[in-house]
């Protein structure tokens, strides 16, 4: 008799292990490619839904490449290296205005301004943007967002880009802060963690953010091809729905909380450090609350591109920003 038991338990367990592998092998998780343009505590929200595994839980196998420049991650979307781009939105508007029939459209909004800060060389108290007449500013590619929104700043401060500074856009994105270190510039713009790693290193000081001069816009948003989107919605849904949750974990814990949660991402940067560059975030408001782009702040990256002379027509918000899958709208 009880080898009969036994027997039976034995093909009670073979069949349950089958069951929950014929039912793990249909919940296999989708793979998504996303390009990120950089890789900054500036996306804490994205880092968050990576860590607590959200992605995995909306069924999601999220690989983040880091692929610098904006430029070459509207390259590796529409080549279909990668599935999704996470960049500036402007590189979307160029890829519209140069005729691409399957064109990127942004379905998803994270930061909500300019997250690079002026670096100076040398400590300035009470800094005013008057100190950076006649100065050198390595300002990034001409074109891309950190470099218009530098523009954007001066001039909303009464400096004219053009006459009383020189920006050099010859140093590659993510070469800014070794130029800088070697002695090229007065003054530099830099993401964090490379900022504060700046001051702690002695070669510079903060002393103002760029994204609190620059305006509302959706700065980092979410792209990919018109026909990705039209061909795979519930991926598209299921993505935002990850993100937003990162959002919500981001408003909702502390500094503290959100950079233990992050700290895998950034292994060369001790807790500490990186419980201030949250805080330093948070507190120029950096995140939007919701994935939704509006109108008016899509309608504004473009006045910014305008006044940096890089933009001849404006690209159509209706078809350029798809929030249908986004469940609220920003204030």
């Amino acid at each position: 008799m009880k080898k009969i038991v036994s027997i039976v338990v034995s093909l009670l367990i073979i069949a349950g292990a089958g069951f929950l592998l014929f039912f793990n092998k249909d919940k296999e998780l989708k793979k998504v490619k996303v390009a990120e343009v950089t890789h900054s505590v500036f996306y804490a929200p994205q880092y968050v839904a990576y860590e607590l595994g959200y992605f995995k839980d909306e069924g999601l196998d999220v690989e983040l490449i880091l692929t610098p420049g904006a430029d070459k991650v509207t390259a590796a979307v529409l080549s279909g290296d990668v599935h999704i781009g996470f960049c500036g939105s402007e590189a979307t508007i160029y890829v519209y205005n140069q005729g691409e029939k399957d064109y990127l459209v942004n379905f998803a909004g994270l930061t909500k301004r300019d997250g690079s800060f002026l670096v100076s060389r040398v400590k300035i108290d009470n800094f005013t943007f008057d100190k950076v007449k006649g100065k050198d500013i390595i300002g990034g590619r001409k074109g891309g967002m950190p470099e218009m929104t530098l523009e954007w700043a001066l001039k909303e401060n009464g400096i004219d880009p053009s006459k009383d500074v020189n920006i050099d856009t010859s140093i590659a994105f993510a070469s800014m802060a070794g130029a800088f270190i070697g002695g090229t510039g007065d003054f530099v713009t830099l993401f964090e963690p490379n900022a504060l790693e700046i001051e702690q290193q002695g070669y510079g000081y903060v002393v103002a953010s760029i994204g609190e001069k620059g305006g509302v816009v959706p700065y980092t948003s979410y792209n990919a091809r018109k026909s990705y989107i039209e061909e795979n919605p519930e991926i598209i849904e299921k993505f935002v729905n990850a993100i937003q949750k990162g959002i919500d974990y981001v408003y909702n814990h502390t500094d503290e909380e959100v950079a233990k949660t992050i700290l895998n991402q950034f292994p060369d940067t001790s807790l500490n450090d990186l419980i201030k560059i949250v805080n330093r975030y948070r507190s120029i408001d950096s995140w939007f609350d919701t994935t939704y782009i509006a109108e008016e702040n899509f309608n504004h990256i473009q006045t910014i591109m305008e006044n940096a002379n890089q933009l001849d027509k404006r690209a159509p918000y209706s078809k350029l920003v798809d929030n249908n899958f986004s469940k609220t709208t920003n204030e």
